[in-house]
């Protein structure tokens, strides 16, 4: 019977608003949260904050996009542009992808979503208070802002 329990938890996505979080922290804990075995739909993902000066985390980006293939440069890796799949590549890079089988049945219960969904409405919306960012919002960067300078359209 109590196994029956932990399925049905199991079933039922955890849904994470990610509105004023700081980028990091809030992929470690959805990490933690998908290697527990958990369904996890982040939402609102445009407006994750990321630490630091404006010009520095730009100029940081600029410098990863650059990073391809010697031989090819289409056969290098493949940089996102799109808020929710920046944050499925970082939350990806906290979970042990590619080196246990758990890391990778871990991301593909993980969902990233630019806004919040319909569907997504009726479940109750949880968000990590350690996260959340603690100064002004001046003091942070969102990931929209930086992914439509470095080429997402909307």
């Amino acid at each position: 019977m109590a196994s029956q329990e932990t399925v049905v938890s199991i079933d039922k996505p955890i849904v994470v608003d990610a509105t004023d979080h700081i980028a990091g922290r809030l992929s470690s804990n959805v990490a933690k949260l998908l290697l527990k075995g958990n369904r996890v739909s982040v939402v609102n993902c445009e407006k994750i904050m990321i630490s630091g000066t404006r010009t520095n985390i730009i100029n940081e980006y600029r410098g990863f996009l650059e990073v391809n293939s010697v031989i090819h440069p289409r056969h290098g890796p493949v940089h996102p542009r799109r808020p929710d799949t920046i944050m499925k590549k970082m939350i990806r890079g906290m979970l042990p992808y590619g080196k246990k089988p758990s890391g990778i049945l871990a991301h593909k219960r993980l969902r990233t979503y630019i806004g919040s969904p319909k569907e997504l409405s009726s479940f109750e919306k949880i968000q990590f208070k350690e996260a959340k960012i603690r100064k002004s919002s001046a003091n942070y960067t969102t990931v929209g802002d930086i992914a439509k300078i470095i080429g997402w359209t909307e």
